[in-house]
């Protein structure tokens, strides 16, 4: 049996018709850059999220990067958030010229820890950036309630939190904004690079749309320097078929993560756990053993597409040397990064597909 970290023919399979159907609707109608496509999937993704505005943009990273561009965050101001997610969550904040600031995360959701925010806050912080990691919302509460206090805004990294739940509130309004990615392997995923930005700030709105666009203010005149950072109409189409399955398929997917806590729990491995306040779409199924290595030399030499989410904390990568913050300047990030595995986990995962994963997890773990 071979059982992919990821199956995107089964998903595409499902759903065939409808989206072949929307690709051949941008082909006939040419609007291949933005267009109405574009339009009609933020305004359907911006109601889905209960928010005002919602900007295509041509990736999650480009959502992160206009988004703080929008917000006037550059040379010299520090934007904290986790070094446990993935490089992108920094890089935007490095590549508007702002120092990333880490704060570690909590060891029983892995999301960045409230408690240790207030004491990362300088007179040059101008933001918070929590990451909804592997699909659970952070504790949005204690995080405004830091900001207020602060005058800080909060910037959802809502890469992977496509539908998730927070206090019955989705991700996406949790903050001042939020920013979506639809790498294909999102839950809500197009066929290419995509991303969003959420928010209810008219001014915000504005200053994306503008900045996406090469600061364009008519179709030949240009009010500033910008970007190109559009959502084509292709994978508008596509996302605007797949945003009415979603909530399907979030729901398939819990079902799938508790299946597979139960099957687990008889095993030595920590399985995920989450704030009681929060609905998570497990973008990633995540256990944690000190077993690591071995348990996934087994799972890949028996067909199973195994992943680690993520192996290097920002902190330690090469990119951040410059920072000067050595091994055990966050021993939670450092920790799950030596001992996280992401296990297959999609809408259409069989009980026989889990049953085999397990299985040879078991094996490896009473050897």
């Amino acid at each position: 049996m071979t059982i992919p970290l990821v199956d995107l023919k089964i998903q595409y399979q499902s759903i065939k018709e409808e989206i072949d159907d929307a690709i051949q609707r941008v082909i006939d109608n040419t609007a291949f850059i933005m267009g109405k496509e574009v339009v009609e999937f933020e305004a359907a993704f911006a109601d889905y999220c209960g928010a005002r505005y919602a900007i295509g943009v041509s990736s999650g990273t480009g959502a992160l990067f206009l988004t703080l561009l929008g917000y006037g965050i550059g040379l010299g101001d520090e934007v904290i958030t986790t070094p446990f997610t993935f490089f992108a969550t920094g890089e935007a904040i490095s590549q508007v010229g702002a120092r990333p600031v880490f704060v570690d995360v909590d060891p029983l959701t892995y999301n960045i820890d409230p408690a240790k925010i207030t004491a990362a806050i300088t007179p040059h912080t101008k933001a918070i950036m929590p990451v909804h990691l592997y699909g659970q919302p952070a504790d949005m509460d204690a995080i405004n309630a830091i900001a207020r206090e602060h005058n800080l805004v909060v910037i959802e990294d809502a890469a992977q939190a496509h539908g998730s739940f927070y206090n019955g509130t989705r991700a996406g309004v949790l903050g001042d904004a939020a920013c979506f990615s639809f790498y294909p392997s999102k839950n809500l995923g197009c066929y290419g690079d995509g991303g969003i930005v959420v928010t209810n700030d008219e001014h915000l709105t504005e200053r994306v749309r503008s900045l996406r666009d090469h600061g364009r203010s008519s179709k030949y005149e240009h009010a500033e320097l910008g970007y190109g950072h559009r959502l084509d109409g292709m994978q508008a189409a596509i996302l605007g078929v797949k945003l009415q399955h979603l909530d399907a398929w979030n729901e398939s997917r819990r079902q799938r993560a508790a299946r597979y806590s139960d099957l687990l729990a008889d095993t030595p491995v920590i399985t995920p756990q989450h704030l009681p306040q929060t609905t998570p779409v497990y973008h990633c199924y995540v256990i944690r053993t000190p077993e690591r290595e071995r348990v996934l030399e087994q799972l890949r030499a028996a067909g199973i597409g195994a992943g680690v989410h993520y192996p290097i904390p920002l902190h330690l990568q090469p990119a951040y040397q410059h920072l000067e913050l050595e091994a055990g300047s966050f021993p939670v990030s450092e920790t799950l990064a030596a001992e996280v595995i992401s296990l297959p986990i999609y809408a259409e995962l069989s009980d026989e597909q889990q049953d085999f994963v397990v299985e040879h997890i078991q094996k490896t773990l009473d050897a």
